[in-house]
């Protein structure tokens, strides 16, 4: 199927996609790679704040490049997944109901995902300029000492995704290797 998703996500929407399902997502959109998860899982584990509520939002892993001049982002495409995988359920626990990337998810995330209700979108590697062409507004909201790690606010607008694990934990990698090897 295909849809057309708006953030913040609701628990309706993360259960009616299915992995394999194309998506388009507007609305708002957070950045964070392996330095800033760390820092915030450090910032929970000392009992602060989150520098933004991850309830119901979508959590892009992405370390963009600068804009360049009339640009709003420079290119952003996705980084690898897993670098996440340790801190994720935890943001999972609290209400984070989206994460985008490449590259596979273990087993911790996966069963998070399904307990809690969320869903792993994939963003196509190798296509950062195109996709920074569906980010119409970026703002750094925390650690901008990390540089192109910083926590980012983004907009985007038709952002194009997959749905590569859904929240009943159906992984569109397994399911491809399955198909591959009945061949």
């Amino acid at each position: 199927m295909n849809y057309s998703i708006k953030t913040p996500l609701t628990m309706e929407t993360v259960k009616k996609l299915k992995a394999g399902d194309i998506v388009k997502i507007s609305g708002v959109v957070y950045t964070a790679r392996d330095a800033a998860h760390k820092k915030m899982i450090t910032l929970l584990n000392e009992g602060k704040s989150l520098p933004f509520d991850v309830e119901n939002q979508v959590i892009y892993y992405v370390g963009p490049c600068p804009a360049r001049p009339g640009e709003v982002i420079g290119s952003a495409g996705p980084t690898t997944s897993g670098r996440m995988d340790a801190y994720a359920p935890e943001l999972i626990k609290l209400g984070l109901k989206g994460m985008i990337g490449k590259g596979l998810r273990c087993k911790n995330v996966i069963d998070s995902m399904k307990k809690y209700g969320a869903v792993y979108f994939g963003a196509i590697g190798g296509a950062a300029a195109l996709i920074a062409q569906t980010i119409v507004k970026e703002e750094i909201i925390a650690f901008p000492e990390l540089g192109a790690e910083a926590v980012r606010k983004l907009t985007v607008k038709d952002f194009p995704a997959v749905v590569v694990i859904d929240s009943n934990g159906n992984d569109l990698y397994e399911i491809g290797k399955n198909k591959y090897r009945k061949l």
